[in-house]
């Protein structure tokens, strides 16, 4: 018998360790793809698989910032990430659209990673609450991933 019986162990929750194990198959099913052009694709139709798969608000949030990151970054490709829509620059995740009920969060996040050039003095956002995309928020976000690849 174990001595610390009862004790609750913190660890990942079974959301984390899902997005863990989404993560692995996005890196085994990239290393089968052969040409840059066919790893392109394929990513960018499993990043568009996701995103119907989700539920209808996440999903038509998702598919605007889908929309607005490709054509104000075109540089940017879209991947899975974690199970996530993500877009990379050179390979390495830029931005990405977290859904409300991946996290079973009450509002869906728009985060840029440390590679995005969102520095402004010592402290700036780097998640944003996504709840509807207006006119407004497309503008922003455009605006956002356009200063994020520099």
């Amino acid at each position: 018998m174990s001595s610390d019986a009862g004790i609750k162990h913190e660890g990942f929750s079974a959301d984390e360790r899902a997005a863990m194990k989404d993560h692995a198959q996005e890196l085994k099913k990239a290393a089968r793809r052969t040409s840059k052009a066919e790893k392109a694709a394929e990513a960018e139709r499993d990043v568009l698989a996701k995103i119907a798969e989700m539920q209808d608000g996440d999903r038509v949030l998702a598919e605007r910032v889908h929309a607005v990151v490709t054509a104000a970054a075109p540089a940017l490709d879209p991947k899975l990430w974690y199970g996530m829509p993500a877009y990379a620059l050179d390979g390495k995740v830029v931005c990405f659209f977290q859904s409300a009920e991946k996290f079973k969060s009450r509002y869906a996040t728009l985060g840029f990673s440390d590679q995005a050039q969102l520095d402004e003095g010592p402290m700036w956002p780097a998640y944003f609450a996504l709840v509807e995309v207006t006119a407004e928020v497309e503008a922003r976000i455009a605006a956002l991933v356009e200063r994020a690849v520099g």
